[in-house]
């Protein structure tokens, strides 16, 4: 038996963030309900890499996997009264819209919980429900920008970069998920319903705690990123990613003088005092670059794990799922779609009591679940 059965959740949202919360809850055993709009959720058609997997988004699938589907015109009288009975059966609900559009619908907290006092409403939004940018689109690329995430990663002279997933929307839907489970605990207790409120902006700036706090107690000091193999801009070389002779290798901590004997660079055995290993930084590390590349990956590998020093190569996805670590992890299951086909997808990477918890149901077609849910006049 999975945890969350026998709780129900009506998941109003779209996209990525909001989907992603309700998709971790079915994880765990919840009874989830998709509601869409009669036209459906817009991430059907939003198409990372052109991959049309039974007529919607390869996204689509991947973020709804376990759900039922039903169809619901919030703007209608006749969707407003359908909806009452599932709000009365619901214990959570989800949605992502922005800033005014749930009251505007009818399906603010305050009205929800007229009907249903025990219902755990969660709520994502892009920058919180206050302030100037609250009505602005929360989209994963523009939060990363303002939280200064895109500050802290590249080379100091290169572009800011930005983390190449939907790192801001992820994480979110996982705080949102934390939030839900707290508030399922809570109501055990009090017998009533919570607001939950998540903003993608928050929860990526949290997601920089460690360097953020440094900031924050060292009089407001901007760090600035190394020029030289970034990767931490509060970090000591030699941390960071490096070139070989024929890929790349990324070595963590370890002492200079130390690395310099051990791959035969005497140049970096002169740095015996730690404090340079920080304010020489970018010194160090153009010199473990230029040195590195006269040998291959591997060959720099043998050497230094032979002596536990902190050091990998890097992999690409189809190295990855080569090697015995991952396919110890089981990680990839098969979901059969509505059309019969099959298609790969991650596992929820949660284990409880040894249990690694697969999917079983594809993502629904819009509305396919309408008859199971309302009653239909003829």
């Amino acid at each position: 038996m999975k945890p969350l059965e026998g709780v129900t959740v009506l998941d109003f949202s779209q996209l990525l963030a909001g989907p992603s919360t309700a998709l971790r809850l079915a994880d765990l055993g919840a009874h989830v309900i998709k509601v869409e709009q009669p036209s459906g959720d817009i991430c059907r058609t939003m198409y990372t890499s052109n991959l049309v997997i039974d007529e919607d988004s390869s996204l689509f699938h991947v973020i709804n996997r376990d759900k039922d589907g039903i169809t619901i015109d919030l703007k209608s009288e006749k969707g407003k009264k359908d909806l009452i009975p599932l709000l009365k059966m619901a214990d959570v609900m989800i949605l992502n819209f922005r800033p005014g559009v749930s009251k505007r619908l009818g399906i603010d907290w305050e009205s929800v919980k007229k009907v249903n006092d025990k219902l755990i409403y969660g709520e994502i939004s892009g920058y919180s429900q206050d302030g100037p940018l609250k009505d602005k689109p929360g989209q994963d690329l523009l939060v990363q920008a303002i939280s200064g995430m895109c500050m802290s990663t590249g080379e100091r002279d290169k572009l800011p970069t930005p983390v190449g997933l939907s790192v801001a929307d992820m994480l979110a839907g996982q705080h949102l998920a934390q939030g839900i489970l707290a508030a399922l605990i809570s109501r055990e207790r009090t017998n009533k319903g919570s607001l939950v409120q998540v903003s993608m902006l928050e929860s990526i700036i949290d997601l920089q705690f460690e360097g953020f706090t440094t900031f924050l107690n060292d009089g407001h000091i901007v760090p600035q990123r190394s020029a030289v193999s970034n990767a931490n801009f509060y970090t000591n070389a030699p941390y960071g990613i490096y070139k070989t002779k024929d890929w790349y290798i990324t070595i963590a901590i370890v002492a200079i003088p130390l690395l310099g004997e051990l791959i035969g660079c005497k140049e970096l055995e002169k740095y015996t005092d730690p404090t340079t290993w920080s304010t020489k930084r970018d010194e160090i590390k153009a010199i473990l670059r230029d040195f590195l590349v006269s040998n291959t990956t591997a060959h720099w590998l043998e050497i230094l794990q032979a002596h536990d020093i902190w050091c990998s190569n890097i992999y690409t996805w189809d190295m990855l799922i080569e090697e015995e670590q991952f396919k110890s992890l089981d990680m990839i299951q098969e979901i059969e779609l509505q059309n019969k086909e099959k298609m790969s997808m991650l596992v929820c990477p949660i284990r409880i009591d040894g249990e690694h918890f697969k999917g079983s149901k594809p993502s629904p077609k819009i509305g396919q679940d309408n008859d199971k849910y309302f009653k239909r006049e003829n």
